[in-house]
């Protein structure tokens, strides 16, 4: 583990944090990957059910055959873990991550933190009660955009008044045979997948607490419960509103967030998955774009940050809750036709 904090206040490493990676996909190899080329980590052990990706991802991760575990509660008692990445299924998070903090371990968990509002409170409570860190795995909190766009209302006098934010995906094409389309595993559809980092974004970056929700939604499946289109309004403490639009059968990838103020406006935009460009508009309608240095994203090197230095993660479980309550109530809304009112 992290040695203590020297007399600076920051925790100086003696030894790599040593990393169990849970859930093998996509994800899973490429933050676990990260890991494995930081030199204050290193990756000893995965979990993967499925024998051959569990064999494909060992080999690129460098993990010998007697570290690679089909059942995560076999790696958490075997290996000698200082925390791990969870990327698996969305409606496994919540008991995965509980397993791995009662043992006193660090997690870093892809997005959504819980499908379950009950569950996405505890999770928020233990982690404010843990020394230990929880990170969710929200890269908008990592992308220059979006961090000076925070900086300006979690430093200024505005308040954000009005939101548009939207997001395209040929996503039902794209995950079609996989637990995405399978509510049980994934606990909804497009909202609770990609538009979960559009909610995250909106809330994150203005500070905003939501206090209600109406929703609409076109679903996937018959059964109602995966969705490939959604239009939310969402209201927040005060008066500011959001109107968000996350269409998953599109074409192609395009996401636009626009916040107004009094002094104006943020534009965040951008094609695919690369860095979202950053503009601001003032009171005369004149658009500028600030310099931004190169923007990428590391999740694995954001998380060795909050453990070495001890401090905050950029996303945070209680960052994560906000999305969770505004999704499930979205998804009560649309089922039942009521406005649906949050008390966080």
């Amino acid at each position: 583990m992290p040695a203590p904090a020297d007399d600076s206040g920051v925790t100086r490493s003696s030894t790599p944090v040593r990393v169990g990676v849970v859930g093998c996909g996509f994800i899973g190899r490429a933050v676990g990957g990260e890991f494995r080329r930081d030199d204050r980590a290193t990756v000893v052990a995965i979990t993967e059910p499925d024998a051959e990706t569990r064999t494909d991802a060992g080999t690129e991760l460098r993990i010998p055959p007697r570290n690679r575990y089909g059942d995560y509660e076999r790696m958490l008692v075997a290996a000698d873990l200082d925390a791990v990445l969870v990327a698996t299924p969305h409606t496994l998070h919540y008991e995965q991550v509980v397993a791995a903090m009662d043992r006193g371990l660090h997690v870093l968990c892809e997005k959504p933190l819980a499908t379950d509002l009950s569950h996405a409170e505890d999770l928020a409570d233990r982690a404010e009660r843990a020394d230990e860190v929880l990170m969710v795995g929200y890269q908008r909190h990592l992308e220059a955009g979006f961090r000076e766009a925070h900086t300006r209302w979690a430093s200024g006098d505005a308040e954000p008044r009005f939101i548009t934010a939207e997001i395209t995906q040929q996503w039902i094409e794209g995950v079609s045979g996989t637990w995405r389309l399978d509510p049980d595993y994934s606990g909804g559809g497009f909202l609770y997948d990609t538009g979960s980092h559009i909610l995250d974004a909106i809330c994150w970056t203005t500070g905003l607490e939501p206090a209600w929700v109406d929703a609409e939604m076109t679903f996937h499946d018959d059964a109602e419960r995966v969705d490939s289109r959604a239009l939310l309004t969402i209201g927040f403490d005060g008066s500011a509103t959001a109107t968000v639009s996350v269409f998953g059968d599109a074409p192609a990838v395009r996401e636009h967030i626009h916040i107004w103020d009094d002094d104006g406006a943020v534009y965040l935009d951008g094609r695919e998955w690369e860095p979202r460009r950053y503009r601001e508009v003032d009171g005369d309608s004149t658009t500028t774009t600030p310099y931004m240095p190169e923007s990428g994203w590391n999740k694995a090197g954001a998380f060795l940050d909050a453990i070495v230095e001890g401090r905050e993660p950029p996303a945070t479980a209680r960052d994560a809750l906000v999305v969770t309550a505004i999704t499930e109530a979205a998804y009560e809304s649309a089922r039942t036709g009521d406005r649906v009112t949050l008390s966080l």
